[in-house]
């Protein structure tokens, strides 16, 4: 078996992932665990839906709206981890990870108005979120912009 073969796909991947997002230095820390091949490929499902609407509430497994706990959901079981349906549900699985080593398909929660743990998104790295956002539907956003970094609260690590 070529193991080159094998590593080459992996390496464009985690290129091409740095490439759309900044690169790794803008996390600031050498404490971040390297994306895996599985991670990138949900994090890769998962771009496919940037745009899709945001409905509160909606439905687990509707692709046509997403909230932020529905789109994580859908995104983590297309890969094939179940997860429970609210965001603060969610946050009782995984293990904890410190903000400096997040890695490409963590899971960050952060706190609403109305929860301690109100809304999930997923890591993309370079200290940006794939996320479902109330205003813009599925987007990425820097989770370093003023109202994410007031409003962090933890990460997970389910993969």
């Amino acid at each position: 078996m070529n193991v080159r073969k094998l590593i080459k796909p992996v390496v464009s991947a985690v290129l091409a992932a740095g490439l759309l997002f900044g690169g790794a230095s803008a996390l600031g820390t050498s404490k971040a665990s390297a994306a895996t091949p599985e991670s990138l490929a949900l994090l890769s499902f998962g771009k496919q839906y940037i745009g899709t609407p945001y409905l509160y509430g909606a439905a687990s497994g509707l692709t046509s709206a997403f909230d932020c706990s529905s789109f994580v959901q859908y995104i983590f079981g297309k890969e094939g981890t179940t997860l429970p349906r609210t965001a603060a549900a969610i946050a009782s699985k995984g293990t904890k990870v410190a903000k400096g080593s997040l890695s490409v398909g963590d899971l960050v929660f952060f706190s609403s108005s109305n929860n301690w743990i109100g809304h999930v998104a997923i890591y993309a790295g370079s200290g940006k979120i794939l996320h479902a956002s109330t205003s813009q539907g599925v987007t990425v956003s820097s989770m370093n912009s003023a109202y994410w970094k007031s409003r962090y609260v933890t990460a997970k690590r389910i993969l």
